[in-house]
């Protein structure tokens, strides 16, 4: 791969800031007819998307393996749906194409948004697959290949995989993703699946932009605020200079610590921007493409002072990187392990 010259990982200056919300982004759009599908669409980033998409007319499902309190989450919004969605649960992610398909309608946006945080210890599905990996990227995949008919029908659809800056810090673990043969290591697990979800970007922006369909990972920043980010606990929250001494989250956009209006900005950008209209299969960050970080250099986490980069780097396009993780995929969805 020449990252130069086989990529459109180039920021089209969208005029959009890092500080810019989602009201912002979403000015002028009309979904006035447009059906949206999107995961974890009743907390966190997801609901604010969720609401912003409804607002502009879409009609949104919303996925969800606990559908009480996401029901009352989205209590109130206009033409809003819920249905059970559980992404470590094959039987259940068929469950919830076949109802969207027999309903016949296209769909015109699908944002993979859902996230399953990282743990100290290793959990599988019933698989044998690590948690993270099999529903930040395998459920989500088995997901989008099912409803690729209703995508189809919408004559121009997109598929948004929701990722983070943390697709920096692993390649795929080609050998063994799922941490059979060795130590289970936390700092890699969940970039590795934040890795595959732009890799799956870039591989169905090639394989299915033919049909009207087109691909974008978006990476909304570190929002304090959500409950996925509080999950790791206030010290480390603290130590990672998202909370201050009293609780309350540190919010400077500039250096990727968001609210959640302007954490959910890229994803809508991804969703519905005219200006992404040619483009696809990109990593995007503060509502425009990201450049490449063609030269990645080691960072030290421990400090406090040091900005962290989140631009994305040449092992999460590498197209024959995208391939090879499609197949495996494919394989890896139609059987458990050994």
């Amino acid at each position: 791969m020449t990252p130069s010259t086989t990529h459109d990982q180039r920021p089209i200056g969208s005029g959009f800031t890092p500080a810019s919300k989602v009201d912002d982004v979403m000015e002028g759009i009309d979904l006035t007819g447009k059906n949206v599908i999107i995961t974890g669409g009743h907390s966190g980033l997801g609901l604010v998307a969720t609401r912003a998409l409804a607002k502009a007319g879409a009609s949104v499902t919303v996925g969800s393996r606990n559908t009480d309190p996401a029901e009352k989450a989205v209590a109130g919004i206009a033409d809003i749906e819920v249905h059970q969605l559980d992404l470590l649960e094959p039987a259940s992610i068929d469950a919830f194409v076949a109802r969207y398909l027999d309903s016949g309608r296209p769909l015109h946006i699908l944002i993979n948004n859902a996230g399953y945080p990282g743990s100290a210890e290793i959990v599988r599905d019933a698989r044998g697959y690590e948690a993270q990996f099999a529903a930040n990227h395998l459920g989500h995949f088995q997901l989008t290949l099912g409803l690729h008919p209703a995508l189809r029908a919408a004559v121009g659809a997109r598929v948004v995989n929701t990722t983070s800056g943390a697709q920096r810090m692993s390649d795929i673990l080609w050998d063994d993703p799922h941490f059979t043969t060795g130590r289970y290591d936390p700092s890699l697990a969940y970039p590795q699946s934040k890795t595959a979800n732009v890799l799956f970007t870039v591989e169905l922006d090639h394989r299915w932009a033919a049909d009207g369909i087109r691909a974008y990972a978006p990476h909304p920043g570190i929002v304090p605020a959500t409950a996925f980010n509080k999950a790791v606990g206030e010290e480390a929250q603290r130590a990672m200079g998202l909370i201050d001494e009293s609780g309350e989250p540190i919010i400077d956009p500039d250096r990727g610590k968001k609210t959640p209006e302007q954490g959910a900005a890229t994803i809508v950008f991804a969703a519905t921007s005219p200006l992404l209209a040619d483009i696809g299969g990109v990593y995007l960050n503060n509502s425009d493409i990201s450049p490449l970080d063609e030269d990645p250099k080691p960072i030290d986490l421990t400090d406090p002072d040091t900005e962290v980069p989140v631009d994305v780097v040449p092992h999460s396009i590498d197209p024959r990187s995208a391939q090879r993780l499609w197949e495996l995929s494919e394989r890896l969805i139609k059987k458990p392990l050994a």
